[in-house]
C-alpha cells in the first residue's frame, strides 16, 4: 500500500484515538471505541497508520503544500524572490509581513496545522510507549523512534518559522490547550532528547522496511536533524529577553544562555553522531547532474545521497510548480493545458560568477533562460532577462516518471536534508575548538569529497583549493561559500545566516554585489549576450563568460544576438536608463526587493492574527509584531 494510502487511514485512526482521552463536556472522560488507544497501539499495523498520520499535515494546502514551502527560506543573500512589486505576497520575503498577511493568516495555515501534527504525535508517542511494548518489540521501538523523529521534524519546522512558540510533549488536556509561547531552549533541550532516544530505536537507510524510502526517517535522518538543531540551538538567533517570551518583547539577535546548549556541550555530541552517519549510513555523494534527474523523477529509494524528503502522494505537492525553471505556456511534457509554472523564486543574479566554470553546480544551480511556445507550438528555451534566474534543480520537463499534469500540483517531494549536508556540518564542527579537539584534517576531508563531486574531471582543482586552506577562520569562510554553492534553492541558507548571525551581513554584500554587478556590464561579461540551438534543442549562450558586442558574432554557425521587446538587436546586460542616467526601473527595483525591514529584526514570521484572537488571550507574539 502507497505510504500516501496508510497516511490517511492513520489520520481516521487518530481521530478516534483522541475520543479516548477527550469528551465534548470536559475532555476528562474517557469513551469506549473500537479504535480504542490499547487496541490502536497494541497492533503493529495499526499503530503504524497512526504514525503516517503524523505527516499528513504536510500536504494540506494551507501546510506545505501551498504556503510553509513555497514561502519559507528566502529573501537572504542567494535565495530571491522574483516579483519585485511591493504587495502583500512580497512582504514575506522582504521582512515586512504582518500578523494579517492574507497568505499565511489562516486558522489552518501552517502554524496551526504544525501544530496539529505535533498532536497526533504525542499521541501516537504515547500510545506506543503504554500499548505497545517497545521494549520488548524491535518493530514498535522502531515506530516509537519515527514518531519521536517526526514530532522533532515539526517542531524543527515551527522554531525556524516563528522563532518562540508553545511546548506541547504530551497530548493535550484541559489544562493545556491553550497555552503562551516558551523559551525555545526548553523544547531544543527535549528535541535533542527525543533525538537520543530515538537513536537507540532506528535502523540505517534501506535495513529495515521502514527505512527503505527516503519518504520516511532513517537513523541517518534523525542523527542529521540531531546536529542541525545543536547548531541551531548554540547559534545565534533572534530572542526576546530572559524571561520576557510572550510579552510583545522586541528581543535582540544573540545566543542562548542555558548551560546546556553551549558549543562546547553540543558540538562533541553533534560531531559524534554524524561521523556516525560519516562511517555506517552507507551513503554516498552521486553525479549531481544525475541527482537532480532522479529527484525530479521521484526516486525515493534510500541508501543514496538523499537522506529525506517531505512526504506526500505522487500527485500532491507544489515544489516545481513553484521554484522550477519557468514555463510559460503549455508545455510539451504536461498532460494537460496549463498556464505560466515555476519561477516564483531563484538565485540572486551574481551567484552565477560565484561559480568556477569547471563546476558542474554552476549550471544545475543558476539558470538564466525559459519555456516559451516557440512558433511551431513546440516549447523551446528562450533568454529569460537579466534579472531573473531560475533554480536549475527543478525541472517539469524532468518528470518522466509521472509527468507533471498541468495543474496546482507536480507530485514532487522536496529534498529535507543529504549527504552533502552530513559532511559540510561535520567539517564546520569539527573545524571549531568547541567540539572539544579542534581537527583541521577532518575538516578538510569533509570539505573535500563536497568539492570534489562538484568538480567533476578537474578534481585537481578542488583538491588544490582546500590544500590553500589553513586555519579556523578560513576553513569557516570556505564552508560559508560552499553551503551557498552547495544548496542554493533547497532553502537551507536563511537558517544558516540565521544562525552564523550573517543574515543581514550578507545580504547587504549580496545587494552591493548585485549593484557593482549592474555598473561592470560589459566588463568581463556582455553586455551583448547571444544565443543558439544545439541539436536536442538546449541553447547555448556566448556572453556570460567573456564580453560580447551586439556587432560581433561568436564563431561558428547558428548564433543569434538578443532582442528586446520591439524585435530589435540590443545589449542585453543593459541596467541604466539612456534618458535619466539612473538605473532603470527594473534594475532599481531590483536593488531595493532585499527587504523592507532590517531583517535581523524580522528573523521570524509572526503568529497569525487568527490564532492569537483564538487563543483566549494567552498567546501574544514578540519582536515588535
Amino acid at each position: 500500500m502507497k505510504l500516501i494510502n496508510k497516511i490517511l487511514i492513520g489520520v481516521g485512526m487518530l481521530a478516534a484515538a483522541a475520543l479516548t482521552s477527550c469528551s465534548e463536556d470536559g475532555l476528562k472522560t474517557p469513551t469506549q471505541s473500537s479504535f480504542d488507544e490499547s487496541v490502536v497501539y497494541s497492533n503493529y499495523t495499526l499503530a503504524e497508520y497512526n504514525v503516517f498520520g503524523i505527516y499528513e499535515v504536510f500536504g494540506h494546502t494551507n501546510c506545505h503544500r501551498g504556503r510553509y514551502l513555497p514561502w519559507y527560506g528566502f529573501n537572504n543573500d542567494i535565495e530571491l524572490y522574483l516579483n519585485t512589486t511591493a504587495d502583500e505576497k512580497s512582504s514575506i520575503a522582504r521582512y515586512s509581513m504582518t500578523p494579517t498577511n492574507g497568505q499565511l493568516n489562516l486558522a489552518n495555515g501552517p502554524y496551526n496545522e504544525l501544530m496539529g501534527g505535533i498532536e497526533r504525535a504525542n499521541l501516537a508517542i504515547r500510545g506506543i510507549r503504554q500499548y505497545g511494548n517497545p521494549e520488548g518489540n524491535a518493530q514498535m521501538a522502531e515506530l516509537l523512534g519515527e514518531a519521536l523523529t517526526a514530532r522533532a521534524l515539526l517542531y524543527t519546522e515551527l522554531l525556524k518559522a516563528y522563532g518562540e512558540v508553545p511546548a506541547r510533549f504530551a497530548p493535550i488536556d484541559a489544562n493545556t490547550i491553550y497555552l503562551n509561547k516558551t523559551e525555545k531552549d526548553v523544547i531544543y533541550k527535549q528535541l535533542l532528547s527525543d533525538l537520543e532516544e530515538a537513536f537507540t530505536y532506528m535502523n540505517w537507510p534501506g535495513k529495515s522496511t521502514v527505512t527503505a524510502t527516503t519518504d520516511r526517517p532513517s537513523l541517518a535522518f534523525a542523527k542529521g536533524l540531531y546536529a542541525r538543531l545543536c547548531l541551531m540551538a548554540s547559534g545565534y538567533s533572534l530572542r526576546p529577553d530572559e524571561g520576557k517570551v510572550g510579552t510583545g518583547n522586541p528581543g535582540s539577535v544573540r545566543l542562548s544562555n542555558d548551560p546546556d546548549l553551549q558549543k562546547d556541550v553540543l558540538y562533541p555530541k553533534a560531531l559524534v553522531a554524524l561521523k556516525d552517519v560519516i562511517a555506517n549510513a552507507g551513503l554516498s555523494l552521486m553525479d549531481y547532474e544525475q541527482l537532480w534527474r532522479e529527484f525530479n523523477n521521484m526516486d525515493i529509494t534510500a541508501g543514496k545521497e538523499v537522506i529525506y524528503v517531505i512526504p506526500s502522494s505522487d500527485t500532491r505537492g507544489r515544489w516545481n510548480y513553484t521554484f522550477g525553471i519557468r514555463t510559460e505556456g503549455n508545455p510539451d511534457w504536461s498532460q494537460g493545458p496549463t498556464s505560466s509554472r515555476g519561477g516564483t523564486a531563484g538565485p540572486a543574479p551574481t551567484l552565477y560568477w560565484k561559480y568556477d566554470k569547471e563546476d558542474v553546480r554552476r549550471d544545475m544551480s543558476c539558470v538564466n533562460w525559459k519555456w516559451v511556445l516557440g512558433p511551431d507550438g513546440k516549447n523551446i528555451p528562450v533568454l529569460a532577462g537579466p534579472n531573473d534566474w531560475y533554480f536549475g534543480k527543478f525541472r517539469l520537463e524532468w518528470q518522466t516518471k509521472s509527468p507533471y499534469n498541468g495543474g496546482n500540483d507536480d507530485g514532487i517531494k522536496p529534498v529535507y536534508m543529504r549527504y552533502a549536508d552530513i559532511l559540510l556540518m561535520a567539517a564546520e564542527i569539527a573545524n571549531d575548538p568547541a567540539c572539544g579537539n579542534r581537527d583541521e584534517n577532518f575538516a578538510k576531508e569533509c570539505l573535500l569529497q563536497v568539492r570534489q563531486r562538484a568538480y567533476k574531471g578537474n578534481e585537481g582543482l578542488a583538491t588544490a583549493y582546500v590544500s590553500s586552506l589553513s586555519g579556523q577562520d578560513a576553513i569557516f569562510n570556505a564552508i560559508v561559500d560552499e553551503r551557498a554553492l552547495e544548496f542554493v534553492g533547497e532553502m537551507l541558507r536563511k537558517q544558516d545566516l540565521i544562525r552564523w548571525n550573517l543574515l543581514k551581513t550578507k545580504m547587504d554584500e549580496s545587494k552591493a554585489e548585485l549593484k557593482a554587478w549592474m555598473d561592470n556590464a560589459g566588463t568581463q561579461f556582455g553586455p551583448a549576450v547571444w544565443f543558439r540551438y544545439a541539436p536536442d534543442g538546449s541553447i547555448e549562450t556566448y556572453g556570460y563568460n567573456e564580453p560580447a558586442t551586439t556587432d560581433a558574432a561568436p564563431a561558428g554557425d547558428g548564433w543569434e544576438c538578443y532582442t528586446n521587446s520591439k524585435g530589435e538587436v540590443s545589449t542585453y546586460f543593459k541596467f541604466m536608463s539612456e534618458e535619466t542616467g539612473t538605473y532603470s526601473e527594473s534594475a532599481q527595483k531590483k536593488l531595493d526587493s532585499y527587504y523592507d525591514n532590517d531583517p535581523d529584526t524580522r528573523q521570524w514570521w509572526p503568529i497569525p492574527e487568527a490564532t492569537l484572537v483564538n487563543s483566549q488571550g494567552t498567546l501574544f507574539n514578540d519582536y515588535g509584531f
